[in-house]
């Protein structure tokens, strides 16, 4: 028994070009329209390479008049971080008690001194750290 060669459809070119701008598996693309996965490859492998870019380009149209309508600033703020390089800059800037530099840091040493006959008697060594 032989089979029939596949020929697509225009229906179905349409069919695999919005499935796939979608990001539906290429198997699952093949399921729907009745052939292997190596057959969709081969006889729509335009409609697969450009889906995805064509998909792209009418969410980036989209969000292009988001971004250029006044009030939207959500759409105008993606856009410019995504888009133009933008990004959001924090500083923090640590200081004292009302705005005054920060103390140095103390550095404290102790040394212990063991004397067998008293027991472990502490010394306290203080200084700075610059």
């Amino acid at each position: 028994m032989s089979r029939n060669p596949f020929t697509p459809t225009d229906d179905q070119r349409r069919l695999v070009r919005t499935m796939a701008g979608f990001g539906v598996p290429h198997d699952d693309i093949a399921l729907v329209t009745k052939c292997s996965p190596p057959t969709l490859r081969k006889w729509f492998r335009h409609e697969l390479d450009v889906a995805t870019i064509e998909a792209n380009a009418r969410v980036a149209q989209t969000l292009y008049q988001q971004a250029t309508t006044p009030g939207n600033i959500a759409a105008t703020i993606f856009w410019l971080k995504a888009r133009a390089g933008w990004r959001e800059k924090h500083a923090i800037e640590v200081t004292g008690r009302d705005g005054a530099p920060l103390p140095a840091p103390q550095l404290i040493i102790e040394r212990r001194i063991i004397d067998p006959g008293r027991g472990p008697e502490p010394s306290v060594i203080e200084g700075r750290c610059e």
